[in-house]
């Protein structure tokens, strides 16, 4: 039996994006898989908003394209398939509950399902009792209320910018448990993120934008495996020991009769075997893992 090739969620195909002279967006490829959740990470104005606004139809690229599960960017029938969060939701007059509804009414929801699938998501995200006037709740209120709408039509994919982004710690934790069981029953989630920790936490990969190009895209534990430092903790010798004098700019801290350096890799050994020759012995070599905000910055700085 022949069997049909999976389409990823969400493709861009080389496409690109100017406002008068300014680049947006400059030839971006880039694939968001089906069940996994991709970090979309770029410094402000690096085109992360652009992309979004491009995959949704809201602009019409200058040149590329892309796909939405399946279909062209802007497809009117695929919209009931996707879940969006704007990086600054805006509400009408009226009840956290009115404005899930509209959602799922522009969805085309059934009356049964919409009032069952409100009702969960109010009580999850702690808003059952909001105000009656979304418009004069909390800025982290109308973020969940926000996520709520997103969520309504129990999306394929979900495409949210910045969704933690006013949030208090319970609902950062309360969102990312959403999103992982949203991941675990088989949605793509395209996730643009400044919390770099959270990106750390609950994405499976991460793509990189700077000044509308792509510079880093893959799986993202490689990308914090790999730092090149080990933290090697001595014990038995004393702070002073002639032995180890040599690498004292590598020593970060002692306690009672431990030291712990933090060396390049490349010397890892030397060390290990001048504090056995000196009779301390070693405690532990533990590959040290670099983090989201040092690359993030790095990535940066090697641009401008």
């Amino acid at each position: 039996m022949r069997q049909c090739a999976v389409t990823a969620a969400l493709e861009f195909h080389s496409i690109s994006k100017r406002f008068g002279a300014h680049a947006a967006l400059d030839c971006l490829s880039l694939a968001v898989e089906r069940g996994e959740i991709l970090g979309f990470l770029g410094p402000n104005g690096a085109g992360k908003t652009t992309t979004i606004h491009l995959a949704l139809g809201f602009l019409k690229p200058g040149a590329g394209g892309g796909t939405i599960l399946g279909k062209p960017f802007g497809d009117t029938a695929t919209r009931s398939r996707i879940g969006f969060l704007p990086d600054t939701p805006s509400f009408f007059a009226g009840s956290a509950s009115s404005a899930v509804a509209l959602a799922g009414r522009l969805n085309n929801m059934q009356s049964w399902l919409l009032r069952e699938r409100s009702r969960e998501l109010l009580a999850r995200l702690n808003l059952t009792s909001a105000g009656k006037d979304a418009r004069r709740f909390s800025r982290g209120m109308q973020q969940r209320l926000g996520i709520a709408q997103a969520l309504v039509n129990d999306p394929e994919l979900l495409i949210l910018d910045e969704p933690t982004s006013a949030l208090d710690p319970p609902g950062v934790l309360e969102v990312r448990e959403l999103l992982r069981a949203a991941r675990d029953e088989g949605k793509s989630i395209f996730f643009s993120s400044h919390q770099l920790s959270e990106v750390e936490q609950i994405c499976d990969r991460i793509a990189f934008l700077d000044r509308g190009r792509l510079l880093r895209h893959g799986p993202l534990a490689p990308f914090l495996e790999d730092s090149g430092k080990m933290e090697i903790v001595i014990d038995g010798l004393s702070s002073d020991a002639e032995a180890l004098a040599a690498y004292r700019p590598y020593r970060t801290s002692l306690s009672g009769n431990s030291m712990l350096f933090i060396v390049p890799a490349r010397i890892q050994r030397e060390l290990i075997e001048k504090a056995w020759a000196a009779g301390g012995t070693l405690k532990s070599v533990t590959p040290l893992r670099r983090t989201l905000e040092e690359l993030f910055i790095k990535w940066t700085e090697s641009e401008h």
